[in-house]
């Protein structure tokens, strides 16, 4: 097998491979102790954490300042409010704030939510630009921009206009944003070598969690400090911090390993003998649409993003309006279940490698493992909150659990992109993150509409067991659909009687793989 290296070789053939034998391929038979170590990769994936926490601490501290930005507003309704519970914040529901904007709820409603009808705009193109012309460029200054936007938000919501200005604002943070997770994709198509896939896209995007934990307390303690005039200090440090990233971004960072001036030859060679060097192929767009395991990450990412946006976004106005507790007014208790989540992203990344590395388990059963685990876990959970009434303590703990699960995913469909085509990893990223997106307006739209009327606990129940549903719904699909051989598209050459590119061309003779010792 190894002494044909300049062949196609078939599926069938790969999957009699030895885990020794497919080792030794992708490390084009050189020592391994060279370049497993600490290597270039991984400062790039220090620096795209980086990028990452600049990004979720612009994106929620909005969430946070709004509270000293709006004054106190009575929205009272006809709604029946739920009793079961002992409310034992009275005190602080009803305080009244003191701030500049006398914004309805569904006006602040719909500024938090206008960002995402930029965000979604920009997936699928994001991705298709980062593939033809490289990652570096678009992820920095998406998040440049996004920093720029982000110092200027004082000013827009202060705008004689009125809050038009602010909205338009947040869509276009949410256009800059939009290209950041495609584009990282791309990057990581170019740099990660197949059994770092995990690790290293899981320790970057980790990033955005652990820029909520640390924007969360932060943004507070700003707020409360009068620092730069109180709650515009939010813009101006976080925009601040990422314009001094971007700087940092665009001098270490390279496109690809052959653009790096600096790397040493065997991490280069294990780099490219395992995803192949640089190509500019044209996109597969028929051959994408048509692949059942991209169908089967896009329903994965729609199931985990519906859980998600459930679970942050509208469980606290449940332990608030039927519970009697706001979670938001504890920094800490707010921020556990994203470090949940940051916890289990890491943990994921480093094991399914593991897994993969040694032979344990196929990468096809790995992403399958992980995923189901980390879908079908938080379904569960969302069916059983019925039976922890009023304990609040009971709530919070579920809470930290299903996103800590949800974490999970990233050993699972959120790498899925990379095994199965590494040359269009942004744009498949971009793909299933614009399904991933829907929840974001979808989500709360269903929640209130079933607690328009009635804001009690089983009304509450119904949504739970909506979201429990889709979590098991995208863990079933995924297993009976996902796949981890990379696809014969991923080399496919444009003109008539389109073909598929030999691998001498791309690789660094090594032959072409599936993503598996045994599948």
């Amino acid at each position: 097998m190894l002494n044909r290296p300049n062949i196609w070789t078939s599926g069938v053939e790969m999957s009699a491979m030895s885990q020794d034998d497919e080792k030794q391929a992708l490390l084009g038979n050189r020592d391994a102790s060279k370049v497993t170590g600490w290597g270039y990769r991984h400062a790039l994936s220090f620096l795209a954490f980086l990028g990452f926490f600049n990004v979720y601490c612009m994106r929620v501290n909005l969430s946070v300042a709004m509270v000293d930005m709006v004054k106190g507003v009575n929205n009272t309704d006809n709604k029946t409010m739920s009793n079961e519970c002992p409310d034992e914040n009275m005190s602080n529901s009803t305080k009244t704030r003191d701030g500049e904007f006398a914004w309805s709820k569904d006006l602040q409603g719909y500024i938090l939510g206008s960002f995402f009808y930029g965000y979604i705009v920009t997936q699928v193109p994001g991705g298709f630009l980062a593939e033809k012309f490289g990652a570096k460029f678009l992820y920095g200054f998406g998040i440049l921009i996004t920093a720029i936007l982000t110092l200027l938000t004082p000013l827009a919501a202060r705008w004689s206009v009125g809050p038009g200005a602010f909205i338009a604002l947040r869509v276009f943070e949410g256009i800059g944003e939009g290209v950041t997770f495609p584009a990282m994709h791309a990057m990581w198509g170019k740099w990660a070598p197949t059994y770092e896939r995990s690790k290293l896209a899981g320790f970057s995007y980790a990033g955005a969690q652990m820029g909520t934990v640390f924007a969360l307390p932060i943004s507070g303690y700003l707020c409360d400090s009068g620092f730069l005039g109180g709650w515009p200090s939010v813009f101006y440090v976080f925009g601040g911090i990422a314009c001094l990233w971007f700087v940092a971004w665009i001098l270490l960072v390279h496109n690809t390993p052959a653009d790096h001036p600096h790397i040493s030859k065997e991490e280069r060679d294990y780099i490219e003998g395992s995803v192949g060097k640089k190509e500019h192929l044209p996109t597969p767009w028929l051959h994408i649409f048509r692949c059942r395991a991209v169908w089967a990450i896009n329903v994965a990412h729609f199931a985990n993003n519906w859980g998600f946006y459930t679970l942050l976004t509208t469980l606290p106005s449940y332990m608030k309006n039927v519970l009697k507790f706001d979670i938001q007014t504890n920094s800490l208790l707010s921020a556990l279940p994203y470090l949940g989540c940051w916890f289990g992203q890491n943990v994921s990344g480093i094991f399914a490698d593991f897994l993969r590395r040694n032979g344990y388990l196929s990468t096809r059963s790995t992403r399958r493992t992980f995923t189901f685990f980390g879908l079908a876990t938080p379904g569960v959970i969302m069916i059983c909150i019925q039976f922890a009434g009023c304990n609040h303590a009971a709530i919070v703990v579920m809470l930290c659990l299903c996103l800590t699960a949800g974490g999970f995913t990233m050993g699972g469909f959120q790498v899925n992109h990379i095994d199965l085509s590494p040359n269009f990893a942004g744009v498949l990223m971009g793909f299933s993150n614009t399904f991933g997106t829907i929840p974001g307006f979808l989500g709360p739209e269903v929640v209130g509409w079933l607690t328009a009327k009635q804001d009690t606990r089983a009304q509450w129940q119904i949504i739970f067991y909506i979201a429990a549903a889709i979590y098991l719904t995208g863990a079933f699909v995924y297993i009976l659909f996902s796949s981890s051989t990379e696809q014969p598209w991923n080399n496919l050459v444009a003109g008539k009687g389109a073909s598929f590119k030999n691998r001498t061309e791309i690789s660094v003779n090594v032959p072409p793989r599936e993503n598996h010792a045994i599948d």
